[in-house]
């Protein structure tokens, strides 16, 4: 008998149970143990225990990992992202869970010094079946995990899989590469549907999370001021208010006031807008939210105009400020000149990266498979790893680590 149960109040367009069954069979110990997880609950906790979620610690958002310890690496910003996610689903009587494990696993697969790194490997790859931090994420959760006895990867659940897929919106024939074309068809994700509406919170929850808190990081970095933010409308009202409310407050916790108020009203509109949506729409189960034809978990327009306010704003002021771009020239370069000495001594990757059977390939194969072993061995590092596999490979010191 089991002790652990579920009362959910979950609305009808709500993905209460799995849509399908994981692609390979489990057998259930946690009934033995008089135990048991919902199944989101299942894939939230195998996300969190792979080893791709702990190298996030040291994986860039906008700052290379020993620029400070202050600033948000990948693994406090989807942390971030499934705390603002939660908060959501839970007030639109949706999953949460569900909305949580998707949150936590859609920046799995991104390289060691954020787009700077992506951008590399997206050149590289251009004619070698291409790159994408997206679908580098799905080759993590179904193939490059290595932790179970019985199958490669996490065997997630299919409604978290096609979150992440889909997160983002329909994915057009344009966009899909080839190993999210070889799980569709193991998985049939309905590429040409919007995601469930957990996935759509996921994806919101991520621009509410990381337009928040680089403001805050590029406040601390000193890229841009107080009072060059105040030119945006949604800011300045904000921090009228809280001077008004807090006429001598130093310039750091007034830094954490605009954050944690902005975070509010982004995810208030959100709560506003959507409830108005899914009212109209009255989705009657979470396949009506897939095939409504336009998300219905969306901000006002209003929102949507500020957040794009914002959103040009940290692009001319900080993602592209010259202290960002040295460090971005910096990582590509680096990335670069990793990928191509691997690529001509494949022998240099460490052992268990290495094709057992390389020699044997097809010719043909041979440069597409050896292509995409080092990507996925490159964006699997850290930062940090990476600037020591660079220093291995190219400088030869007696002060050096060099194995």
């Amino acid at each position: 008998m089991n002790t652990y149960k579920t009362f959910s109040n979950y609305a009808p367009y709500a993905c209460e149970k799995m849509h399908k069954k994981r692609l390979f069979a489990e057998e259930n110990t946690e009934e033995k143990i008089n135990f048991q997880r919902t199944d989101f609950q299942r894939d939230r906790d195998r996300i969190i225990h792979a080893s791709a979620f702990r190298r996030l610690q040291y994986k860039t958002q906008v700052f290379v990992y020993h620029e400070g310890d202050y600033f948000r690496t990948r693994l406090t910003h989807s942390i971030e992202v499934a705390q603002i996610a939660r908060t959501v689903a839970r007030a639109l009587r949706l999953n949460e869970d569900l909305s949580e494990a998707i949150s936590l696993a859609h920046d799995l697969g991104h390289t060691p010094f954020g787009h700077a790194g992506e951008n590399a490997l997206q050149e590289i790859m251009k004619n070698l079946g291409g790159f994408d931090h997206n679908e580098q994420t799905l080759r993590i959760l179904c193939q490059l995990e290595k932790r179970y006895a019985s199958f490669d990867g996490l065997n997630l659940s299919w409604d978290t899989l096609e979150g992440v897929a889909k997160h983002n919106g329909p994915v057009s024939l344009k966009y899909r590469r080839p190993t999210l074309k070889k799980l569709d068809e193991l998985y049939d994700f309905q590429l040409n549907n919007f995601a469930g509406a957990e996935a759509q919170i996921a994806n919101l929850s991520d621009d509410i999370a990381y337009l928040s808190h680089d403001i805050d990081d590029g406040l601390r970095a000193e890229l841009f001021t107080i009072n060059s933010l105040s030119e945006l409308p949604i800011i300045s009202d904000v921090l009228k208010t809280i001077k008004t409310e807090h006429a001598d407050l130093p310039s750091d916790r007034i830094a954490n006031e605009l954050t944690r108020r902005l975070i509010s009203i982004f995810v208030n509109d959100l709560l506003v807008h959507s409830s108005y949506l899914l009212d109209d729409a009255s989705p009657k189960s979470p396949d009506d939210i897939r095939c409504a034809g336009y998300p219905l978990i969306s901000h006002s327009e209003v929102m949507k105009k500020a957040l794009l306010e914002i959103r040009a704003f940290l692009f001319n002021n900080m993602y592209r400020h010259y202290r960002v771009n040295r460090m971005t020239n910096k990582a590509q370069k680096l990335v670069k000149e990793l990928f191509f000495e691997f690529f001509e001594a494949p022998a240099l990757l460490p052992g268990n990266w290495q094709s057992k059977n390389f020699n044997q390939i097809d010719v043909k194969k041979k440069k597409y498979i050896k292509a995409r072993i080092i990507a996925d061995y490159i964006a699997s590092l850290t930062d940090r790893e990476a600037m020591l596999e660079h220093d291995r490979l190219f400088i030869l010191s007696p002060k050096r680590e060099i194995i």
